[in-house]
């Protein structure tokens, strides 16, 4: 059993949805049983003037050296619980057949939990009433990886983007997510386009 721990923000934890949470985030880690394999699950409302009953349901999922993170809203607590539950599913899904993969082809670099972790970090949505001042300032350790395995990592996190070490060049590069699909990288002007850095 998956230890899941459960915390809410704004929104007080019932003994029922405690009970929800751990039926249907529990049956969703079962797809991937593996260890070290810890959860953190967040119950939230959102501050949003224009859908005051706006709640969601943040999970994420520590499984060896990395990271899944997902996250659902509703305007029913349960149903956002749910939609999440079904996301966990498919990512851990979608990471075993990494794991699988992987297995079979070199072995990828490693990237501390830790380190993924705080990148999740970056995204958090700022207040509507924000200006364009610098509001926060994070550190985070760069990992050496490659292209690919950025990419893995940036859709396990669901993030529009993903700042790494190339592992070939050992320059930082900024993978994004196009809005027309697919995905894009930043790279220095120093590095040359045939993925080599000029020295």
């Amino acid at each position: 059993m998956v230890d899941i721990k459960i915390s809410g923000r704004r929104v007080t934890v019932s003994d029922a949805m405690r009970t929800r949470v751990e039926s249907k985030i529990g049956d969703a880690l079962k797809v991937f049983d593996i260890k070290p394999m810890t959860c953190d699950v967040v119950l939230r409302v959102d501050k949003n003037p224009a859908n005051l009953d706006r709640k969601t349901c943040e999970v994420t999922v520590f499984v060896r050296d990395n990271v899944v993170r997902v996250e659902a809203s509703n305007d029913d607590l349960y149903a956002a619980v749910d939609e999440a539950a079904d996301k966990v599913t498919r990512q851990l899904r979608k990471y075993k057949t990494r794991v699988i993969d992987k297995r079979q082809c070199a072995r990828r670099p490693e990237v501390a939990a830790e380190r993924v972790k705080d990148l999740s970090d970056l995204l958090e949505p700022l207040p509507e009433e924000e200006d364009d001042t610098l509001v926060r300032e994070k550190y985070v350790d760069l990992a050496p990886m490659s292209v690919d395995e950025a990419i893995f990592q940036a859709d396990l996190l669901g993030h529009d983007f993903y700042v790494f070490e190339n592992d070939e060049t050992g320059l930082v590069n900024v993978l994004y997510h196009r809005k027309n699909g697919g995905y894009g990288i930043i790279k220095p002007k120093i590095e040359s386009e045939d993925g080599e850095a000029e020295r």
